[in-house]
């Protein structure tokens, strides 16, 4: 049986430290809040009396309930005022020198049953403990900020660590209403291995000019579900502990080159453009602290900005992507001709009943279905579409079979047409250069469900014209839906940064570092994710994991990009997810 903690000392009251006392002090223990002097001390003060204050003013505290929070803590400059202390936690700054000092005069203070525990988010738990003559009773507590919101708690245990001592903290968590997860000391431990990968990787895009920052932030909101885009996370974070916390995993990690932090990085980070604390990151804001970002005006070259009226479009393909990309054309206005080869009777019904349950669900009025279907003609070759003034292609996800359509499109349809194929991890320069028009073609990778996501991925190569580039942004926006417009490279934008990340959680379960369960648990109350990664996987389908991930890998040739084993293993066992009803949750 899990031992009662009663007493908590917090060392270090920043914004981290006082939020970690706040919770505490909710959950009826008695807290001693510690700082090196008093001014810090009067700061660590101001931090905690605002945070409840502001619950207070936005009713989720009563008044009394605040008092009595701020009445079972007790302030107190040096160390020495944790001799009672059950468990102390330590939340100074991130340095391994300031910590591994702090241990040791708290091994020195501490009565020999108290535990000590560490908010570090990244350094070596283990090279702190070893600054005791207790390690066994060392553990990592990592807390998410702010605390008294963020439901995860990291509980990291290192080799030596007592399992009592880990079942007395992780009992501690579920009475503070956390989930906890527990994890071996390992770097960057769950959340931030998973997180700051993508972070950088995020970052190398926008520093290689690949996408704009704004549209590589709403391309991870809208196509992703994410609260955030990883640049306005990084400001957010700050652009110093993002540099720190990526450069201990790349020393602690392996040396993982995805790891090392994009030179962009430390160039901001020594300009003093350290995020929204300084006032400037990624995106000027209004003030240092401010959450509320500057507008600045982008000058567009006039040629990137004149596009060609479109009249009628086309859509090749017979399956769902297709049938869906027939419908959010033909409800936009659009007069739409589908090519299915043979399949016109069911794409017609499936147009059909898509749009019937839109009526069902109010999403849609019975005399705009009407018209949406009128709108649409079907056809069984492509010959039909030589008066188009846009094509789009959705057909299988194959090199060899979309370059020969494309071949065909170029002798059937006039000339300006723009030509566009909807792949998702195929190159669309060696698609255009099956034509004898490659100005004109271009990437419109929609996501699925068409009619429901609103995400499109407008892609370039390097020989599409400015004016194709134009007219598909306009075709876009006039569909109603949110375009990014990026370089032609393989995952284009979501799926590069998407399923590298999916495929680091496989490696970390692989690794049996963790469950699968704790890694989502991780994913999504630690980082505010809607899916955990294998909820994920098990939805896209693991097969498709693998495709994208071999994409990567061959295009990048970057070892860290290469697939996972176990994912590798499992699709060729036959275990792909939903569509297969056996994935990640049937073998974990």
């Amino acid at each position: 049986m899990a031992r009662e903690l009663h007493t908590i000392g917090v060392v270090g009251l920043g914004t981290m430290g006082a939020g970690i006392v706040e919770v505490f002090a909710r959950n009826g223990l008695d807290v001693v809040a510690v700082e090196i002097g008093e001014a810090a001390l009067e700061r660590g003060r101001g931090i905690l009396t605002g945070s409840t204050d502001r619950a207070v003013a936005r009713g989720k505290l009563d008044p009394a309930d605040r008092d009595a929070l701020l009445g079972r803590v007790r302030f107190e400059v040096g160390l020495d005022a944790l001799r009672d202390a059950d468990l102390v936690i330590e939340a100074v700054p991130e340095r391994l020198d300031l910590k591994r000092a702090v241990f040791a005069e708290l091994d020195r203070v501490c009565k020999p049953a108290a535990i000590l525990a560490t908010n570090t988010s990244s350094l070596s738990v283990t090279e702190i403990s070893v600054a005791t003559h207790r390690p066994h009773q060392v553990v990592g507590l990592h807390f998410f900020n702010p605390a008294p919101v963020m439901k995860l708690v990291e509980v990291v245990r290192t080799v030596v660590t007592a399992d009592d001592v880990v079942a007395d903290v992780a009992a501690l968590c579920a009475r503070l209403g956390k989930r906890g997860v527990t994890i071996g000391d390992r770097a960057g431990f769950i959340a931030n291995a998973l997180l700051f990968g993508y972070l950088n990787h995020a970052v190398t895009m926008f520093e290689g000019g690949y996408v704009s920052r704004e549209d590589l932030d709403v391309a991870m909101r809208a196509g992703c579900g994410l609260p955030m885009g990883p640049l306005a996370l990084m400001d957010l974070i700050g652009l110093d502990t993002a540099y720190e916390i990526l450069d201990t995993m790349y020393r602690r990690g392996g040396r993982d080159r995805r790891h090392a932090p994009a030179p962009l990085i430390k160039q901001m980070v020594t300009a003093g453009f350290l995020g929204r604390k300084s006032g400037r990151g990624f995106y000027t804001y209004e003030k240092p602290g401010s959450p509320k970002v500057i507008t600045e005006n982008v000058t567009k070259n006039a040629d990137e900005v004149r596009g060609m009226e479109i009249g009628a479009v086309g859509v090749v393909g017979s399956g769902v992507m297709a049938t869906g990309i027939v419908e959010v054309f033909a409800k936009a206005g659009f007069d739409v001709v589908s090519v299915s080869r043979g399949a016109e009777a069911a794409v017609r019904d499936r147009l059909t009943a898509s749009l019937d349950r839109a009526v069902a669900k109010g999403r849609l009025d019975a005399a705009a279905r009407d018209a949406a279907l009128a709108r649409v003609s079907y056809a069984s070759t492509m010959d039909a579409l030589t008066d188009v003034g846009l094509v789009v292609e959705a057909v299988v996800e194959d090199l060899a079979v979309k370059k020969a359509l494309f071949t065909d499109l170029d002798k059937v349809c006039k000339p300006g047409a723009l030509l566009t194929t909807t792949t998702s991890s195929l190159p669309v320069i060696e698609i255009a250069m099956a034509t004898q028009r490659p100005a004109d073609v271009a990437g419109l990778h929609f996501f699925n469900p068409a009619p429901v996501m609103s995400l499109v991925e407008v892609v370039h190569t390097i020989r599409t014209s400015p004016a194709t580039r134009a007219t598909a942004r306009a075709v876009v926006e006039r569909l109603g839906k949110t375009g990014v417009s990026c370089m032609d490279r393989a995952g284009f934008v979501v799926n590069a940064l998407l399923f590298p990340y999916l495929n680091d959680a496989v490696r970390m379960l692989e690794g049996s570092y963790s469950t699968a369960d704790d890694i989502d648990a991780a994913m999504k109350l630690g980082c505010g994710y809607p899916m955990g990664p294998f909820e994920l996987l098990d939805v896209v389908g693991l097969d498709v994991a693998l495709a994208i991930q071999r994409e990567l890998y061959l295009e990048l040739r970057e070892p860290g990009f290469a697939p996972a084993p176990l994912l590798e293993h499992l699709v060729t066992a036959g275990y792909l997810g939903r569509k297969a009803g056996r994935g990640f949750r049937a073998v974990n």
